[in-house]
């Protein structure tokens, strides 16, 4: 009897939200390769940036990511590339998550290859993260994307030279690197795997005034004392009416949805602001949504068993 296929799903982001020829030259790179499913892909105009969701076994998972990184760091300049959503390369992350029959310790041996070859291919320069970190500062994306870009490029240029700045140089230099600085033009590339993955969830306020979102946002992200696995920034997106607290929410088991739901709208009501909605972007898995089902409804006992669809599922 053959063994289980094990699949991986990966979320990979590239600086490119604007560019339609771009986007989909990117994306075709993971498209219709067999043993790999495209899931969505979000261009995002004001961040600048596309969110690609896809999953597939170990290996063809592999080349197609690095078939997509390696056309990302072809089409995309970051010399000329701006956006409100932090970054520091055109293939700007692949973080990989354990999807259906794979270890966490697996996906990151798999990311360990992709940020080698990745090199090797590209000459880009490569970051691990999460459980690929090297230090305990790069587990956090925010850590290595310090300054973005620009600023990353910059800082490496004036301190590798500087014997007095070793210390930090170390600690801000790529773990893969042709010179020990970023690329002109493709800047760098983060290689992570973790056990959750992030869901992107945005609500929605009914005022045109960001400061609200801005201060709801302070309160609900982590490191200023909110939740300690959500992320969050207010914005305006000037494509609709109201302003929005959008959230990355590193893991939907320890902090459900509704929690932050529910946080955002006492927080806005304080303010005489209502909440219209809100919005996933991109895919979410079913359990997320389910603990939120459970929690409105009250159901007592229920099991994800009684969804008749879940027995479709392989």
């Amino acid at each position: 009897m053959s063994a289980e296929k094990q699949y991986i799903l990966a979320v990979p982001n590239f600086s490119e939200g604007r560019r339609k020829e771009v986007i989909e030259a990117v994306v075709d790179e993971v498209r219709n390769v067999e043993g790999v499913k495209l899931v969505s892909y979000e261009p995002e105009h004001d961040f600048n940036r596309t969110v690609v969701t896809v999953i597939g076994e170990p290996q063809p998972l592999k080349e197609a990511l690095l078939n997509m990184a390696a056309k990302s760091i072809e089409l995309i300049d970051m010399r000329e590339q701006k956006g409100s959503h932090p970054r520091i390369g055109a293939q700007d992350t692949i973080p990989l998550f354990p999807f259906k029959n794979i270890t966490v310790e697996e996906c990151v041996e798999l990311a360990e290859e992709i940020g080698k070859e990745l090199h090797e291919r590209t000459k880009v320069p490569v970051f691990f993260a999460a459980e690929n970190a090297r230090t305990a500062d790069r587990k956090a994306l925010a850590f290595i994307r310090k300054g973005q870009y620009e600023g990353l490029r910059d800082l490496l240029k004036e301190i590798k030279d500087d014997a007095s700045r070793q210390d930090e140089y170390n600690s801000r230099k790529p773990d893969l690197s042709v010179d020990g600085l970023l690329s002109e033009t493709a800047g760098a590339t983060i290689v992570s795997a973790e056990a959750e993955g992030l869901t992107a969830y945005n609500v929605f306020l009914a005022t045109e005034d960001v400061s609200i979102a801005k201060a709801i946002a302070k309160g609900v992200r982590g490191p200023s004392g909110g939740f300690s696995t959500v992320r969050a920034v207010g914005i305006k997106f000037p494509e609709r009416e109201g302003v929005v607290v959008s959230m990355n929410m590193l893991d939907c088991s320890k902090t459900p949805l509704y929690r932050t739901f529910e946080f955002v709208k006492q927080e806005a009501a304080r303010y005489g602001v209502a909440v219209t909605g809100s919005e996933l972007v991109g895919p979410v898995k079913l359990d997320y949504l389910l603990n939120s089902l459970e929690h409105y409804l009250g159901l007592q006992g229920f099991r994800k068993e009684q969804i008749l669809e879940t027995h479709l599922m392989g």
